[in-house]
C-alpha cells in the first residue's frame, strides 16, 4: 500500500468514525455538523485553490537561478541559513508558507533547504508571533519559545542531509 493511499484511507476512516459518534448523539447534532463542516470546505476551498494558483505563478515570476542559488542542493548551510530567514520572515497561513515550500522544490531547491524553510516558518513567523502569539501569552515566554526553537530547522536539515535524498 502507497503511503499515499494509506493516508487517505485512515483521513475517511477517521471521518466515518467520527461521523458515526456524532450520528449516535442524535440526529440534530448530526445535521449541524454536517451543515459546520460543509461551510467551512465552502470557505476554505477557494483560499487552497488560490494558494495553488499563485504558487504556480511564483514559480513561473522567479527566476530558478535564483532558488538554485539560495536554496540549492549545493548551497549548503548558507542555503539552510537563507532558507531559516526566509521562513520566519514569510507572512501568511499554510498555503502560503506550504506553497512556497513547494515552489521551491518544484524549480530545484534543495531538500535540506526546503525542510529549513518550512520548519522555520512553521516556527518562527515573525507577523504570527507578534499578532498572534504576543497579544495571548507573555513576550517573555513568546521569545523564549521562539529562542529554544531555533536549532530545529538546522537539525532537520542535518537528518536531512545524513538521512540523503528522498
Amino acid at each position: 500500500m502507497s503511503a499515499t493511499l494509506f493516508i487517505d484511507t485512515t483521513l475517511w476512516g477517521s471521518v466515518a468514525v467520527l461521523a458515526f459518534m456524532v450520528w449516535r448523539r442524535g440526529r440534530a447534532v448530526a445535521l449541524a455538523s454536517a451543515r459546520e463542516g460543509a461551510m467551512d470546505f465552502i470557505n476554505i476551498v477557494p483560499r487552497i485553490a488560490l494558494g495553488v494558483i499563485g504558487a504556480g505563478y511564483i514559480a513561473a515570476v522567479i527566476p530558478p537561478e535564483i532558488i538554485t542559488g539560495w536554496l540549492g542542493p549545493d548551497s549548503g548551510w548558507l542555503g539552510v541559513l537563507a532558507a531559516t530567514v526566509a521562513g520566519a520572515a514569510t507572512p501568511g497561513g499554510p498555503v502560503i508558507g506550504f506553497s512556497i515550500a513547494a515552489v521551491a522544490l518544484k524549480v530545484g531547491g534543495g531538500t535540506p533547504q526546503v525542510i529549513a524553510y518550512a520548519i522555520s516558518w512553521a516556527l518562527f513567523a515573525f507577523q504570527r508571533l507578534v499578532l498572534w502569539e504576543i497579544p495571548f501569552m507573555p513576550a517573555k515566554f513568546v521569545w523564549f519559545r521562539a529562542a529554544v526553537s531555533l536549532p530545529f530547522p538546522f537539525l532537520a536539515a542535518a537528518l536531512s542531509m545524513a538521512l540523503g535524498k528522498p
